[in-house]
């Protein structure tokens, strides 16, 4: 019997999502009695419109799930179908591991019947409250010995710890079988700590989560694969809900949605799904593409080998993996590949960039269609390059640059402003904390004004802060950095407990500071006392509503900040909200249990909710600690701006790039001599090869490691020469940021080019 579900197989920009799209597309409109699960027939009666509308297919559900590897992709691939179809028929979009949080959500009543849990509404922890939290539990267990002996800080060796369970729960793999798969496979104990030990802290963490209601994504993937989708009941109302599936490049899928989608095509589901040999941009991070490459048994082949788009990989991939991989080979490259080659590493960052700006200055090529591609992206480079090209009114995109809350400025003085209205949180302001607050809290949008004076005109200068024009409005900061400073010095007055700000007449020639200034400090000063005074009264119910605000009162008041501008300050909302939303749950949970005395896990808890008798452990101390180490956050929904997309040059990590699965007419690929180029641009995770499902607990040797190298720096390859329709530069300086020499798999096709630099002498 020949299936009606399709496997679609073709390699990066061969048309494999709009062939999905076209696949769902034709399911609504065929008329076909083999297509019984779309269309069914009335008694004595065929409606004219069943083409648009099918029979078959509840219509107040979702009939159709669609997957997609990221959320990225998932809203693309959504809006081709709304596109294609007009918007009439229901779908479904969802990541898989969006898909699993959702149905454990949904089905919750049934998994406190299955697992006998405490009957709650489930929370879901974000990565760095899971990190905070195992942390504190842990701690006993994880001592100074234990650290010595596993060479890796605190955070390090917990962020590991939690990825195993994360390891496990995407291959199918229970908690509590995790202790053999680590017995076989790592050989001589690589952590140095025994496997059953680490078990049995997961165990713990994942049964203290259990009991409070809390959910990681490990723990929802466990959940999902162990309890919900092998039970009966649950299968009914999952083929009952979905009679297609959709599913768009699942070679970056964990092996546990095969699960998922042969439970639906097994019931009667049909199916299709994309599948690229050279992508597998997850391997290490959970995807298990070989284990996925098994659902092609259950559905027909159709594979794509024409690409849709021109593209170097055509002429080019062949030839540049063969001669990296094998050294005898030549290789004479086209003029479509050239290098730009250093010294240093800076001077290989403003050499490339005015490279890029001379390009797109003689009209050769838009930014837009140009992208900088690094197997690794630090500060420097990202400053160096976007500072370069923005100072030729060339605008710069960092690909999902994730940077933590506490770089912004914004982010940093809210955090001061909070320190100064609550009590007991002294320790964490000084005097240059409250200078930076009263330069960002003074920023005021003015219509048609001027600057206060040319003395402040020239401060604001000196410090990089000139008064930006708008029409006929500035904004302005009415206290600039000399003035704030001055401020801080007089009139902070630091105290453990009650940190604060006299009036601005409590120093001598306070006149100096001005009148725009001293207006300014004097509003912040009387909001800051009334909050405080509100605060003593318990009028303000929590920090968050503080924070709401003060974001009101002074961002948001006269003027619309940027959209990084607001997307930081939403991250910090929802940061706040999620965080106080734990310790409400763990307070909860702690106040009804009572005092179990012997209960090692009860003495934990009180841990984590902070019962210490220091200042510096209430919620909200621990809140602002928590960003000050830097913690970084998800990002805010929504992730990008709406409209049509900015018109900048592209700057990416190799994984950035790939997970966007965007193109450009040039490339430039950044530290080309990078040993990091072998590696994917991504870490692997700790013990991700031993939970692959074609290999199970075996041990991961360095001829394997090897071998894994070489077929990921041929994916890469392939992939990015796919992505590029023109031009390839390589960029290579002799000496890496660390100054050490870069000696990576790409050096022998950087020397065979030919160099640039004249161009920019």
């Amino acid at each position: 019997m020949i299936s009606h579900s399709v496997w679609i197989v073709g390699n990066s920009r061969s048309g494999k999502t709009t062939r999905l799209v076209e696949h769902f597309c034709r399911w609504l409109q065929i008329e076909n009695h083999n297509f019984e699960l779309f269309y069914t027939k009335k008694a004595g009666k065929k409606s004219d419109n069943s083409i648009s509308k099918p029979l078959g297919l509840k219509q107040t559900e979702p009939g159709v799930l669609v997957l997609a590897a990221n959320d990225d992709n998932r809203r693309e691939l959504s809006d081709k179908i709304v596109t294609k179809t007009l918007g009439k028929y229901p779908i479904r979009a969802k990541t898989p591991l969006g898909f699993f949080q959702d149905e454990v959500i949904l089905f919750w009543p049934l998994l406190i019947e299955l697992l006998h849990l405490k009957a709650q509404f489930p929370v879901r922890l974000r990565p760095e409250t899971e990190q905070e939290l195992a942390t504190k539990l842990w701690r006993e267990q994880l001592d100074a010995e234990v650290l010595r002996r596993v060479g890796v800080n605190e955070y390090r060796l917990v962020r590991r710890i939690l990825d195993l369970l994360q390891l496990a729960a995407y291959s199918g793999t229970p908690c509590e079988g995790i202790a053999e798969v680590l017995q076989k496979g790592l050989e001589e104990n690589g952590i140095n700590l025994e496997p059953e030990f680490l078990a049995s802290l997961l165990l713990d963490w994942r049964n203290w989560c259990l009991e409070r209601g809390l959910l990681t994504y490990g723990i929802i993937t466990e959940l999902y694969s162990q309890h919900l989708l092998s039970d009966r009941h649950y299968q009914e109302r999952l083929t009952q809900r979905y009679q297609a599936i959709l599913a768009d490049d699942v070679d970056d899928y964990p092996a546990v949605a095969r699960q998922l989608c042969e439970t639906l095509l097994e019931r009667g589901a049909i199916g299709a799904f994309t599948y690229n040999p050279d992508g597998a941009i997850r391997w290490g991070l959970g995807a298990d593409p070989n284990y996925l490459e098994g659902l092609a048994r259950h559905c027909r082949l159709e594979t794509l080998f024409a690409p849709v788009e021109e593209s170097l990989a055509e002429q080019l991939a062949t030839p540049i993996v063969e001669f990296i991989t094998q050294p005898l080979v030549m290789l004479e490259l086209p003029a479509t590949v050239q290098s730009i080659q250093t010294t240093s590493r800076a001077e290989l960052l403003r050499t490339t960039a005015e490279v890029i700006g001379k390009a797109i200055k003689s009209g050769r090529i838009q930014p837009e269609e140009i992208a900088i591609i690094a197997p690794g992206l630090d500060a420097i480079a990202r400053y160096t390059i976007t500072e370069i090209l923005t100072k030729q009114n060339i605008p710069v995109e960092s690909l999902n640059d994730q940077r933590p809350l506490i770089s912004s400025p914004m982010i940093r003085a809210l955090l001061t402003m909070l320190a100064l209205i609550y009590p007991g949180l002294g320790r964490l302001v000084d005097r240059d904390a409250v200078a930076e607050m009263l330069v960002v809290l003074s920023r005021r949008q003015e219509a048609g004004g001027e600057v206060e004076s040319l003395t402040q005109q020239r401060h604001l200068l000196q410090v990089g802060e000139p008064a930006q024009r708008s029409g006929s409005s500035v904004l302005s900061t009415h206290i600039d950095p000399v003035r704030a400073g001055l401020i801080a010095d007089y009139c902070f007055v630091p105290h453990p407990d009650r940190p604060n700000l006299l009036p601005v007449t409590s120093f001598e020639r306070w006149d100096r500071i001005g009148y725009a200034a001293t207006t300014a400090y004097s509003q912040i000063l009387q909001w800051i006392e009334k909050q405080r005074s509100q605060q003593e009264q318990r009028l303000i119910p929590s920090p968050i509503s503080l924070l709401y605000l003060a974001i009101q009162d002074f961002f948001c008041k006269d003027n619309n900040p940027p959209y990084d501008q607001m997307a930081a300050l939403r991250e910090l909302l929802e940061t706040a909200q999620h965080y106080w939303e734990i310790d409400t749950r763990l307070r909860q949970g702690a106040g009804g249990r009572g005092q179990e005395a012997g209960d090692r896990r009860q003495g934990a808890e009180e841990v984590l909710i902070n019962t210490q008798h220091s200042a510096l452990s209430t919620p909200l101390a621990e809140f602002i600690q928590l960003l000050r180490r830097g913690t970084i956050t998800a990002n805010p929904y929504p992730l990008r701006p709406i409209g049509l997309s900015r018109k900048a040059v592209t700057l990416a990590t190799i994984f950035q790039y790939r997970s966007s699965r965007r193109s450009h007419r040039w490339h430039f690929w950044l530290d080309a001599g990078s040993p990091l180029w072998a590696k994917g641009g991504a870490a692997t995770l700790f013990g991700a090869p031993l939970f692959l499902r074609d290999r199970l607990g075996e041990a991961w040797t360095a001829q394997d490691e090897k071998n894994t190298e070489q077929e990921r720096l041929r994916r890469i390859l392939t992939d990015l020469l796919s992505r590029v329709s023109e031009k390839v530069y390589l960029c290579h300086s002799d000496l890496a940021v660390n100054g050490q020499e870069q000696l990576g798999p790409l050096l022998p096709l950087v020397h065979t080019c030919v160099s640039v630099i004249s161009e920019v002498a």
